[in-house]
């Protein structure tokens, strides 16, 4: 298997969902976000693609901290 293929299989598998996350709380579509990321990664090289993972952390970082509990004993 190429080194450079499991990485995608990994971000596949387990996708951030950055773009559909940030399409929903503006009130557009996922597709015009992924564009818009892609857009900036080309123009800016790179910047776009370090903004995305940035995002990507921290939703992952605030999900985990303000996770809704269905009981006080589930701390």
């Amino acid at each position: 298997m190429n080194i450079l293929y499991k990485p995608l299989l990994y971000f596949q598998k387990h996708g951030f969902y950055v773009c559909q996350r940030i399409a929903d709380r503006m009130g557009i579509r996922a597709k015009v976000v992924r564009t818009s990321f892609m857009y900036l990664t080309f123009v800016t090289l790179g910047f776009g693609f370090a903004l995305y993972l940035f995002f990507a952390f921290w939703m992952r970082i605030k999900d985990l901290l303000f996770t809704k509990r269905s009981s006080v004993f589930d701390l």
